[in-house]
């Protein structure tokens, strides 16, 4: 999936003949921080709404004020992990995307980019995730899928995260049940570390947040 297949379709853009009022209402409505600032279809940069507050003046145009504002922003045919990595190294709420006459199309927000990670990563279907510590010498696909299918469940998916200059692997799975003791078991029959398993539901909305987070770290190394 590339950049143009997760624009937004709601978010609009701001007119130099905008005020700072406007642009801190429709953040508040769509619950960002930043928005494009476009005359015609000529991207101008991302005002954030720290720079509105800074400007003390909400109810002036924003033209009036000289801002130095952002110009960060994808190509239509980027790869969204290469969004990813451009919000979470800059802490966008918005990524904007121009064709490649520099025209701009619109926005793709942090929301739906997690949206779509959920998705592909199987993390909006019910199951038990586990996260799997090891070194990299010790890792083998093979083998982490026979434990987890030997007790009669299946991988949904995985990703592996490393910090830099480390030679231990996080594995995180995702599984397709939440009756997970056995899995666990067997991991660690097997000298696997099992540094942390998830099954409920609460628990799982700021387990999705968190990995959301390591992961936008890991595209950036």
């Amino acid at each position: 999936m590339v950049a143009k297949d997760l624009i937004s379709d709601v978010i609009p853009p701001l007119k130099t003949s905008d005020t700072g009022q406007t642009a801190l209402n429709w953040m508040e409505i769509f619950r960002i921080s930043h928005l494009p600032i476009v005359n015609n279809q000529d991207f101008l940069g991302l005002i954030s709404d720290t720079d509105i507050y800074d400007m003390n003046q909400p109810e002036e145009p924003i033209g009036n004020h000289a801002l130095t504002l952002l110009k960060p922003f994808v190509t239509t045919e980027q790869h969204l992990f290469e969004v990813i990595g451009l919000a979470s190294r800059l802490k966008l709420t918005v990524v904007p995307v121009l064709d490649e006459k520099q025209r701009y199309k619109g926005v793709v927000t942090t929301t739906d980019l997690i949206r779509y990670l959920a998705g592909i990563s199987s993390m909006d279907q019910q199951g038990a995730i586990i996260v799997l510590e090891i070194l990299e010498r010790d890792y083998s696909l093979s083998q982490i899928a026979q434990i987890v299918e030997s007790n009669n469940v299946k991988v949904l998916s995985m990703y592996l995260t490393s910090p830099p200059d480390s030679t231990r692997l996080e594995v995180t799975l995702k599984l397709n049940s939440n009756e997970i003791a056995s899995v666990i078991r067997t991991f660690e029959r097997y000298s696997y570390e099992v540094k942390t398993w998830v099954t409920t539901d609460d628990s799982m909305d700021r387990f999705y947040s968190e990995r959301f987070d390591l992961l936008m770290k890991y595209l950036n190394i």
